[in-house]
């Protein structure tokens, strides 16, 4: 079981950073939302602030270094690399599954990221199939191990009904995440991977106590398009054939954002299809508190290391200061009042 793990666990990175794992035709339909131009903006751009408050903490800008990895030797390479990132810039840091953990307690130091990001909001991270049969006080040991801030918990049905080896039991979810809610210390995040949450599931969720989101829609990477990839790589030819029918399956990023936005969440966070400052400007203005960034993040670092991570953020922050700008807002939490036009396929998403 470790070793299969682990296997799957490189295979994400190095599809993730090489493949071609992308949605083909659903894109996350952010392109839709269209802000009207501000042609006398009253601002100084020199002195717009991107500052952001997440759980307590203030971020230096909206932005959150999302959930990708952990179990192997280059997993941890890149957490370490990517939290002291997070720490230098002043963003929120998310782990990818500690399932590897459970099976695997010697694997706990790939995911300790607290020695380079001392004062960085760090997202740990467990499945909810996981979570069911695991008493409370274990899941947290898991979340005090990694320093966690805050802990999501992912739901990825459709990802899991790909994989080979996935879970096929997906009962008692939403019992889970309400003892999770009720017993732990800390702030529960529900997630989705890549397949964006729905109105019908956020108005769940609300009533089992959450409070905070992460939409992680479609038109990003496509995990279940990269467990057809691993599907096919090892001779699965069901589950492959499966996968490709199911490759663009999903809620496009921004729909997901207008269906949960109105639901009464402290936390909106915006992931899926996260790829420069525009895309969080928009994303910010369905109503998403902060936005999430992964695959984009982790080509930067293979493509040239921490330095390519810095440009790639450097880049967003101005683009987003720019979008402040030419719509005339003060700040990046004000935009969700900024005039702008939906476009019609975003429209009938968002009443769907």
């Amino acid at each position: 079981m470790t070793a299969k793990i682990a296997q799957r666990k490189q295979d994400h990175l190095a599809l993730c950073a090489t493949g071609e794992v992308g949605f083909r035709e659903k894109s996350t339909l952010l392109e839709e939302v269209h802000f009207l131009h501000n042609a006398l903006p009253e601002v100084d751009a020199s002195q717009l602030s991107l500052d952001t408050l997440l759980f307590g903490q203030t971020l230096r800008a909206p932005i959150v270094i999302a959930a990708m990895t952990g179990g192997t030797v280059e997993a941890k390479r890149v957490n370490l690399a990517l939290a002291g990132i997070a720490e230098a810039r002043g963003y929120a840091f998310g782990l990818g599954s500690q399932r590897a953990m459970l099976v695997s307690p010697e694997l706990k130091h790939t995911f300790q990221v607290r020695g380079v990001a001392k004062t960085t909001i760090v997202l740990g991270n467990i499945g909810v199939v996981q979570a069911r049969d695991l008493p409370t006080h274990v899941i947290a040991e898991l979340a005090e191990a990694v320093g966690a801030t805050a802990l999501c918990v992912h739901l990825n049905p459709a990802m899991e009904l790909v994989q080979p080896d996935g879970d096929r039991d997906f009962r008692c979810g939403a019992d889970t995440i309400e003892r999770l809610v009720n017993e732990l210390t800390l702030p529960v995040i529900v997630k989705e991977t890549g397949c964006g949450l729905s109105r019908h599931v956020a108005t769940v969720l609300h009533g089992r106590g959450v409070k905070h989101v992460d939409v992680s829609g479609s038109g990003g990477t496509s995990w279940v398009g990269v467990e057809t990839k691993r599907a096919a790589d090892i001779g699965d030819a069901e589950a492959s054939a499966l996968g490709e029918l199911f490759w663009d399956w999903g809620i496009p990023t921004a729909a997901s954002i207008l269906q949960v936005s109105s639901t009464g969440f402290d936390t909106v966070i915006a992931t899926g299809g996260i790829t420069n400052g525009y895309d969080v400007a928009r994303a910010l203005a369905l109503g998403a508190t902060a936005a999430g960034f992964a695959r984009p993040v982790l080509q930067a670092f293979y493509e040239n290391g921490d330095a390519a991570v810095h440009r790639f953020f450097d880049a967003v922050e101005r683009q987003l200061r720019a979008i402040l700008v030419l719509t005339g807002t003060q700040s990046p939490s004000a935009l969700k009042h900024a005039p702008r036009i939906i476009g019609p396929h975003l429209a009938a998403w968002a009443t769907g």
